[in-house]
C-alpha cells in the first residue's frame, strides 16, 4: 500500500507542487506578510453574515436613545440648539425623569452667543459704561443670559459623559478641551502598543469639560470597505491615551474604576488583549484587538434600543417610567446632521446606536474577542488543511476528492462557527478559499490535463484495447508505454474456413459488408473480454491478453473469448441467410507463454504487437483446428492456467518449427454448465484416447464406434479411426510416444 501511495505521489508531483505553491500564497496572506484584498473582502462578508445570523435581537430596555430627529428639529429649531435649551433638557432628564446616566454623541465646541449677552456687555463697556441703571439691569440678567454657564451648571455634579472627536485631517486642529487621559505612556512601558493615533481633536468648551464627570471620543474605525465594525476603546494622542464614549459611560456606571490593561501570560512585550475595570461588583473585562479596538456587538437592525424624541422629553410629553433609571444617549438620526454610518446590520445606521450597542455589550460581557493567538491558529489551521489537500487530492478519485474537500470545508466552517458562538472570532475566508482553490485546481487538472492524457492514450491504444481499458490506463499513464518488454501473455488467432470460395461467390461490395459485419461482431467480443486487438490479417483476427494492461486472468479471458466468438458467430447465421450470404465457420488457436510485446515496425508503419515462439505456436494451433474438425484448440500451457473449464484432450502434437510436443485441448465450456450427455461422451472419449495410446487398437476402435453412433458428425472420431487403421497396417513399435507431427503450417 505504501509503495502504491509513493508511486501515486511521484506521478502527481507537478499537481502537488502547484497545490503547495497555492497553499504558500494563502499562508502569506494569513500570516500578514502581505494582504490579498479579495480575501479581506470575503472575510468582511463572512464576518457580517455571522454577525447578522447570530444577532441577539429584541430591544434592550436599559438604554434609551434620545433622538434629535426631524420632529425635534421642526419643533425646537435647527441644530445646534441654544445652551439654555440644552440646560433645560439636562435638568428635566435628571430632575423630572430621574435618568441614571447621560451620554452625549454630540460635541459643544463653540460658545453660544444667541442670547445677545456679548452685545450687551460690549455696550456696558462702551457707550453705556456710566449708565448705572443699565449696568444694574445687566448684572441682574447676566445669569439668565449666560447660556453656556447655565448649561455648564446643568452638567455639574451629575453623571454626564460628553462626547468629542479626534482627527488627522487637520493636525493643527486643537479645538476645545480634552478630558484627562485614562492611561499614560509609562503604563505600557516595555510593551509594543499599536493603538490608533490621532494628531488633532475637536473637544468641548473647557467650562463644559470641567463640569462634566467624564468624556469619551466617538470615533469608530472605518474599515477598508467603508463599514464600521470596531471602535477603539483607547486611542493615542501626543503620547497619552484616551477612552471612547462607551467606555467612559460604563466606567461612570461602575464608579469610575481605573482602566487596567490585560496581557496574555508569557508575552512580555505584546500589547494588551483586554481592559479590566475593577469594580465593587467584580472585574469587568473588555476584549480589545492589537489596535486597542473592540468589535461592536450589534444587537440587530436599527431599533434594537428604544428611540424617544428629544422634543418630547424637552416639553415633558414623555412618561417618567419611559426614562426613569435608564442610561440615555443623546444623538441624532436626522439625515442632515451627518451621523449615519455603514454597518454590518444597515447601510444608514445611526452612529449613536453604535455606542449604545457597545455599552450594552460591555455590561453583558458579550463583546467578541480576537486575541493575538488567533493569527497563529489561523495560519496553523490553513497550513494543515492546504498541505493535506495538496498531497491527497491528486491521488484520489474525483468522487473521493470531492468527499474529502467537502468534509474538510464543513469541518472548518463548523469549528469556526463554534468558536464564534463561544465569543472567539477567527478569520474564515483564507482557509475556505484555499480549500476551494485547491479543489478547483485538482478538478481542472483532472479535466484538462488528464483528459488530454486520456485522448493521447486513446490515440495510442484505442485501436487496440477497449475504451474501459483506455480509461484504466489514463488513471496512471506512467505505468504504460509501447516500449518492448517480455511478459507472460495469451495470444488468440482465428480464421474463417473456406474463405477463398466464399469471396469468389460474392461481389466486392457484398464481401466488404460481410467482412465488416463478421469482424465487427468478433472484435466486440474480444474487447468485451479486455482483449487487445493486434490486427486483422484478411479474414483472420489476432488478439492477445495481458498487455498493455496487466491481466492476471489473461488465459481465462482468452478462452472465454473463443467460446463467445463461436456462439456469436451462430447469431450471424440468420441475418447472413436473409441476405443470401453463406454461414461462416472459424477455427481458433490459443496459447499462453512468454512473449515480446511492444510497438514494432519501421518509420513508415508501426504496430503494437506480440512476437516469439509462444505466438507462433498459437498461430499453428489455429491452423490445425481443421485437422481435428474442432472450432477451438488451446495449448496445455493455457489449459493449466484455466482450471474451471472442461476440456476434451485432442492430441499431443509436434507442430512445424518446434521439436517439443504440445498437448492440445478443445474447451467445451465452464464446469457445471456441461450437460450429462456431453460428460458421458467425454468419459468414453478419454477411454478411447487412453486405449489408442496403449496401442490397444481393437478396444480403441470399439470405443470410437460407440462414440460415432452417439455423435455421427464428430469428425474427430473419424480422424482417430483412420489413424488406427493405418497403425494396424504400419505398427509404430514399442517406442512410439503417441505424438502427431505436422510438417506444414
Amino acid at each position: 500500500m505504501f509503495i502504491r501511495a509513493g508511486g501515486a505521489l511521484k506521478k502527481n508531483l507537478i499537481r502537488i507542487a502547484l497545490g503547495l505553491l497555492l497553499a504558500l500564497v494563502f499562508f502569506g496572506h494569513a500570516a500578514k506578510f502581505y494582504q490579498i484584498s479579495l480575501l479581506n473582502t470575503l472575510d468582511a462578508f463572512v464576518y457580517d453574515a455571522r454577525l447578522r445570523l447570530t444577532a441577539q435581537g429584541g430591544v434592550d430596555e436599559r438604554i434609551v436613545i434620545l433622538d434629535i430627529d426631524e420632529k425635534s428639529l421642526a419643533e425646537v429649531g435647527r441644530w445646534p440648539w441654544s445652551r439654555d435649551t440644552m440646560a433645560a433638557l439636562v435638568n428635566k432628564l435628571f430632575d423630572s425623569y430621574e435618568i441614571t446616566l447621560l451620554g452625549f454623541d454630540v460635541v459643544f465646541a463653540e460658545p453660544d452667543r444667541s442670547s445677545g449677552l456679548a452685545s450687551l456687555e460690549s455696550m456696558a463697556d462702551g457707550v453705556l459704561k456710566n449708565d448705572t441703571a443699565f449696568q444694574s439691569a445687566l448684572k441682574a440678567l447676566r445669569g439668565e443670559l449666560d447660556f453656556d454657564k447655565r448649561f455648564a451648571d446643568a452638567l455639574s455634579k451629575r453623571p454626564v459623559v460628553l462626547g468629542y472627536y479626534f482627527t488627522n485631517l487637520d493636525q493643527a486642529n486643537r479645538n476645545g478641551a480634552l478630558p484627562a487621559p485614562v492611561l499614560q505612556p509609562e503604563d505600557f512601558k516595555g510593551r509594543t502598543v499599536d493603538f490608533t493615533s490621532w494628531s488633532g481633536f475637536g473637544g468641548n468648551l473647557p467650562e463644559f469639560q470641567g463640569k462634566a464627570i467624564s468624556a469619551g471620543h466617538f470615533n469608530p474605525i472605518v474599515d477598508f470597505d467603508g463599514t464600521s465594525r470596531r471602535v477603539p476603546m483607547l486611542v493615542e494622542h501626543e503620547g497619552k491615551y484616551y477612552e471612547s464614549l462607551s467606555l467612559a459611560m460604563v466606567r461612570v456606571l461602575l464608579g469610575n474604576p481605573q482602566v487596567v490593561p490585560g496581557y496574555p501570560e508569557g508575552e512580555a512585550s505584546s500589547g494588551p488583549e483586554w481592559l479590566d475595570l475593577p469594580a465593587e461588583q467584580g472585574i469587568l473585562r473588555i476584549p480589545v484587538d492589537e489596535y486597542g479596538a473592540s468589535l461592536i456587538p450589534y444587537r440587530g437592525l436599527q431599533g434594537s434600543f428604544t428611540y424617544l424624541s428629544a422634543a418630547d422629553a424637552l416639553t415633558g410629553r414623555l412618561k417618567q417610567e419611559q426614562l426613569k433609571g435608564k442610561i440615555v444617549l443623546l444623538g441624532t438620526t436626522a439625515p442632515g446632521l451627518m451621523d449615519l454610518r455603514v454597518t454590518p446590520v444597515g447601510s444608514t445606521y445611526p452612529g449613536v446606536e453604535i455606542h449604545a450597542n457597545l455599552v450594552a455589550g460591555m455590561l453583558d460581557s458579550s463583546i467578541k474577542q480576537k486575541p493575538s493567538y488567533v493569527l497563529g491558529a489561523d495560519v496553523l489551521l490553513l497550513s494543515l488543511c492546504t498541505i493535506s489537500l495538496a498531497f491527497l487530492l491528486p491521488i484520489l478519485s474525483p468522487l473521493r476528492a470531492t468527499v474529502l474537500a467537502s468534509g474538510i470545508l464543513l469541518a472548518v466552517a463548523c469549528l469556526n462557527f463554534l468558536l464564534w458562538s463561544s465569543g472567539l472570532v477567527m478569520p474564515l475566508a483564507a482557509v475556505l478559499s484555499a480549500i476551494l482553490t485547491l479543489y478547483a485546481l485538482n478538478m481542472s487538472w483532472g479535466y484538462f490535463v488528464e483528459t488530454r492524457s486520456k485522448r493521447q492514450f486513446a490515440e495510442l491504444f484505442g485501436q487496440y484495447v477497449p475504451p474501459e481499458l483506455v480509461d484504466e490506463m489514463a488513471r496512471d499513464p506512467e505505468r504504460y508505454s509501447m516500449d518492448g518488454k517480455n511478459a507472460e501473455l495469451t495470444v488468440l488467432f482465428s480464421d474463417v474456413r473456406g474463405f477463398t470460395s466464399i469471396s469468389e461467390g460474392l461481389d466486392p461490395k457484398e464481401l466488404t459488408q460481410l467482412m465488416n459485419a463478421y469482424l465487427g461482431a468478433m472484435t466486440r467480443v474480444v474487447q468485451k473480454n479486455r482483449g487487445t486487438l493486434d490486427k486483422y490479417i484478411g479474414d483472420a483476427i489476432m488478439a492477445f491478453w495481458g498487455a498493455p494492461v496487466a491481466d492476471a486472468d489473461h488465459a481465462r479471458h482468452a478462452v472465454t473469448t473463443a467460446l463467445e466468438m463461436q456462439a456469436e458467430l451462430r447469431t450471424l447465421d440468420e441475418p447472413f441467410k436473409q441476405r443470401g450470404w453463406p454461414a461462416l465457420h472459424i477455427g481458433i488457436g490459443i496459447n499462453s507463454g512468454t512473449m515480446t510485446v511492444g510497438d514494432m515496425g519501421s518509420k513508415v508503419r508501426k504496430s503494437y504487437t506480440v512476437m516469439g515462439d509462444a505466438v507462433n505456436l498459437g498461430s499453428r494451433l489455429e491452423g490445425i483446428t481443421k485437422q481435428y474438425g474442432v472450432g477451438i484448440i488451446v495449448s496445455d500451457s493455457t489449459k493449466a492456467l484455466v482450471k474451471d473449464v472442461i476440456y476434451r484432450e485432442l492430441d499431443r502434437v509436434r507442430v512445424k518449427g518446434k521439436d517439443e510436443p504440445v498437448g492440445i485441448f478443445e474447451p467445451l465450456g465452464v464446469a457445471g454448465q456441461i450437460d450429462k450427455a456431453a460428460q458421458d461422451e467425454l468419459k468414453l472419449w478419454n477411454q478411447a484416447l487412453r486405449l489408442y495410446r496403449q496401442q490397444d487398437w481393437d478396444q480403441a476402435e470399439l470405443q470410437l464406434y460407440n462414440l460415432s453412433r452417439m455423435c455421427p458428425d464428430r469428425y474427430l472420431y473419424q480422424v482417430y479411426a483412420k489413424r488406427i487403421a493405418y497403425c494396424r497396417a504400419n505398427p509404430p513399435g514399442e517406442s512410439w510416444d503417441g505424438v502427431t507431427t505436422f510438417e506444414t503450417k
